[in-house]
């Protein structure tokens, strides 16, 4: 048995080359042989997010507070909230982030393929960032009047 020490890992900076904005980077674990699983608690302020990629064994993201958005190629961005567990296949060119007002926090779970879990690609452009719209809040009917 092996015990990770909270605060026995440094926290590192997501690479400007990967990551838009301001990103938090806190190891969590890493498997030794034969097993190929890593984790780590990923944190983004609001408007950061990662790159476009793909994972060669996938990816699950576990969301732990703040408010989230992540996309598939060609898909809807979707916002995801504390609880949900979002799983990336194989392959699916996709990236997440924070909202452009709410930071977010999601744990990162992966597995490498002969030594890489993650492919790398273009990064995501504030046209295809913002293109996500906010749901709006309904007016409050003014007091004493129902609507």
């Amino acid at each position: 048995m092996d015990i990770q020490r909270n605060g026995s890992q440094p926290s590192g900076k997501g690479p400007a080359e990967y990551f838009s904005g301001t990103v938090r980077i806190d190891p969590l674990f890493q498997a030794s042989n034969p097993a190929r699983t890593f984790g780590a608690s990923v944190t983004f302020e609001p408007c950061a997010r990662t790159a476009w990629h793909t994972h060669p064994l996938g990816q699950t993201l576990i969301v732990t507070s703040g408010c989230g958005l992540v996309q598939s190629w060609g898909g809807p961005i979707e916002e995801i909230r504390p609880g949900d567990v979002v799983w990336c296949p194989p392959g699916e060119k996709h990236w997440h982030g924070a909202t452009p007002t709410t930071a977010m926090t999601h744990i990162a779970i992966m597995e490498q393929l002969n030594g890489k879990a993650v492919d790398w690609m273009e990064k995501v452009t504030d046209e295809e960032y913002f293109a996500y719209q906010e749901p709006k809040k309904k007016d409050a009917p003014p007091a004493g009047k129902e609507r």
